[in-house]
């Protein structure tokens, strides 16, 4: 879950027995002794679990406080539709399934007539292809329509999903976790302005699980 924020790799969990709790810690895995791709960056897993527990007391009081203004600013973040563009969507995409469907019906007569010698050839190909086509489009349209209302869909299930989540961890004091699982997908740890020193002052970039854009 913890991963460096120069190379991306992931960050050692270092601890034996010999080691009190506090002396647990993270180090880059790409570091190898001053001979690996990446500096030594380097963390205890106590300021880790601080830092990110006091990030996600963040998040949690200001969902809590601003519910409305966090779910407006995530629907311009994740470039959600509202409900109205959705049901539009669907409304959409079952007429244009139910047309590809009736399509079906004037091309078996054109073929039946074109059989009876009741219109040309050429007459023929040039109405079939102009339902062939049409129903082309429409397959197309509806693909594109079933997509977009399923990610749409997926993204508001993972807003809800995320608010009552949060909902949950109003009243813990301290990391569980359970919590830690349910809430953060990733956690980053990164030196401040570039510098590669594992003595730099530490900036945590967390990703919270359903809300990532």
């Amino acid at each position: 879950m913890v991963y460096c924020a120069d190379c991306h790799e992931k960050m050692r969990h270092g601890t034996t027995s010999y080691f009190e709790k506090r002396k647990d810690h993270f180090v880059c895995f790409s570091y190898r002794s001053n001979t690996g791709t990446c500096s030594a960056h380097f963390i205890r897993a106590v300021i880790l679990e601080d830092m990110v527990w006091k990030h996600m007391q963040g998040v949690i009081g200001y969902v809590l406080r601003y519910e409305d203004h966090f779910r407006s600013e995530m629907e311009q973040m994740l470039h959600l539709e509202s409900e109205s563009a959705l049901k539009t969507g669907r409304k959409e995409l079952a007429a244009a399934e139910k047309r590809i469907g009736e399509l079906d019906r004037p091309f078996m007569k054109l073929y039946e007539d074109n059989a009876g010698g009741k219109i040309s050839d050429e007459r023929f190909s040039t109405m079939s292809k102009s339902y062939e086509d049409e129903q082309q489009e429409l397959k197309e349209r509806t693909k594109s329509l079933q997509e977009t209302i399923e990610v749409q869909s997926k993204k508001i299930d993972d807003l809800n999903r995320f608010v009552q989540r949060v909902k949950k961890y109003s009243e813990p004091d301290s990391l569980t976790p359970y919590a830690l699982r349910e809430l953060i997908k990733r956690r980053i740890r990164a030196a401040e302005s570039g510098v590669r020193q594992s003595t730099s002052p530490m900036t945590l970039l967390g990703t919270f699980r359903w809300i990532s854009s």
